[in-house]
């Protein structure tokens, strides 16, 4: 096993992932189990649910943009993490990192909640709710069985379900709009509010569908040509499950009668039984939602341990997150870590009241959308900042637009998660803050970097060096490829090296004082 390090004497792991399984990683991370439920989630408010639904695609499109020009940028794991502490500096990152761990973890207990009922279809009908615990603990495990065993498989893993998910979801994306009944349609607005006032609330719902549309940012570290693939994937990804979810969700709507669709635990199984009579081909819907559901967990339970793994290279996560397995190089610390966490969360939900489960699940989405505001915040301020010297003025401004639109999208998500929500969100996030004081305890080191102070030490010593000692021919250093490291950024090898030479803290009048004396 590789010893952790904080600046990065020890190489990367290896790049394993191309374009088809990062692409895959991010339809995978979009789709799990909750799209095979969506419709009647929708169904109270009617078919204008499906302009909530394009609004919330456009947004969830302006942010895949942003996250494809910055990971061309900073092609490094870490994804909001890296793009966060770049701009703002280290306890932005750090904030963004905590943040999204908890998305990653808490979402995972949703997802394996809502897989279980899928499961249950075939075993434990009468859902005893100790067996419903085993199960979920069974489906929370064996993705992380997977990760353990490298990147490469858990990519072939994540492929073949994001294929065998797609078939029956781009059936009824296609095929079944064939067989649409406008009568089944009913009220366009049946949720009694005006019409922005059901866009809003629907729209509240459907942005739950589009997280994880940042997976490849977040494992840029492991796909290879990370500046040329992980915007493809980012993109196309998207992309794909924009078209997949709106087609379908209008395919269920125009196959269920509304009357019946509002009360559905299943509807993409109850369209099909529709389409086809009998109930042959819902059972083939419940097996696509169980191999989507453990897809996702598959792909969240890699971004569990890959953000914080990315963190702890640089010092601002545990050191214990940044340990490596294998040849594969497998953050094993981060794997175990998060699953036991979703698991413990996974019990208590199906131990209290369900309302509490619903809670969690809306804390991780406002934990997701805080560092899609920041990614979107950083882009934005590295435009107006550098983007004149080396974007034309058309890109400049579209760029611009863009990233206004991903901001503007990630305020709304979080007021749409009620006000609740955000003080729950607030005070998980702040929790974070006695870890980084502890992490910065640890370091020796006190306020936001130490690169800076470094770099004016050495300013003030070779300014009295120069005028006070005579100068000797300089040596060049032996010349060295610098490791490769998780983000490649000059922070945290600036730092380390720093305090390799000085210590941890710079004095600069003690050595004014000296060069003086001397």
């Amino acid at each position: 096993m590789s010893s952790p390090t904080r600046s990065g004497s020890r190489p990367a792991p290896p790049a394993a992932l191309g374009l088809p399984a990062a692409s895959a990683l991010v339809i995978g991370s979009i789709i799990g189990t909750g799209v095979f439920a969506l419709p009647s989630a929708l169904a109270p408010f009617g078919p204008i649910s499906l302009v909530a639904f394009v609004v919330v695609t456009l947004g969830a499109l302006a942010l895949a943009m942003t996250f494809g020009s910055l990971s061309k940028r900073t092609p490094a794991s870490g994804g909001p993490y890296v793009y966060a502490r770049e701009a703002f500096g280290e306890f932005a990152g750090f904030l963004n990192a905590w943040s999204y761990w908890i998305t990653a973890w808490a979402g995972n207990a949703a997802i394996v909640v809502a897989w279980v009922g899928y499961v249950e279809v075939f075993v434990n009908t009468g859902h005893h709710k100790w067996m419903s615990v085993l199960l979920a603990l069974v489906g929370l495990w064996i993705p992380a069985a997977i990760n353990f065993t490298g990147v490469r498989n858990m990519g072939a893993f994540q492929v073949i379900t994001t294929v065998l998910k797609f078939v029956p979801l781009v059936f009824m994306a296609t095929v079944g709009l064939l067989f649409i009944d406008a009568r089944n349609f009913g009220s366009f607005n049946s949720s009694g509010q005006s019409a922005l006032g059901a866009i809003s609330a629907a729209a509240a719902i459907a942005l739950f569908s589009y997280l994880g549309l940042e997976a490849a940012s977040v494992v840029a570290g492991r796909v290879r040509e990370p500046g040329r693939n992980v915007p493809r994937a980012t993109v196309y990804g998207t992309l794909a499950c924009a078209v997949i979810y709106i087609l379908g969700t209008l395919a269920v709507f125009g196959t269920v009668s509304h009357s019946k669709l509002g009360s559905s635990t299943a509807p993409f199984t109850d369209a099909a039984n529709n389409i086809f009579g009998g109930s042959w081909a819902g059972d083939i819907v419940a097996v696509a939602a169980i191999i989507s559901g453990i897809g996702a967990l598959n792909g969240w339970t890699m971004l569990c341990a890959e953000m914080p793994y990315a963190a702890a290279r640089d010092g601002l996560f545990p050191s214990a997150f940044a340990r490596l397995r294998g040849e594969g190089g497998v953050p094993a610390f981060g794997i175990v870590a998060s699953t036991v966490l979703a698991s413990l969360i996974t019990v208590f939900s199906y131990t209290r009241f369900d309302d509490v489960f619903t809670k969690i699940v809306l804390l991780s989405v406002l934990t997701a959308v805080i560092p899609y505001l920041f990614s979107a915040a950083a882009q934005l301020y590295w435009l107006l900042v550098r983007g004149r010297e080396t974007l034309s003025a058309r890109r400049l401004a579209r760029d611009v637009t863009v990233s206004a639109l991903a901001m503007a999208f990630s305020y709304w998500s979080i007021q749409g998660s009620g006000y609740q929500t955000v003080y729950y969100g607030l005070f998980v996030l702040l929790l974070g803050m006695p870890v980084y004081v502890w992490l910065k305890h640890g370091q020796g080191v006190y306020g936001e970097t130490a690169a800076g102070q470094s770099t004016a030490a050495s300013a003030v010593e070779s300014a009295v060096e120069c005028a006070v000692v005579p100068q000797a021919p300089a040596v060049p250093a032996p010349s060295a490829e610098p490791p490769t490291r998780a983000p490649e950024t000059q922070v945290a090898t600036e730092r380390a090296t720093r305090r390799s030479r000085t210590g941890p803290v710079v004095d600069l009048r003690s050595i004014t004082r000296r060069r003086h004396h001397n």
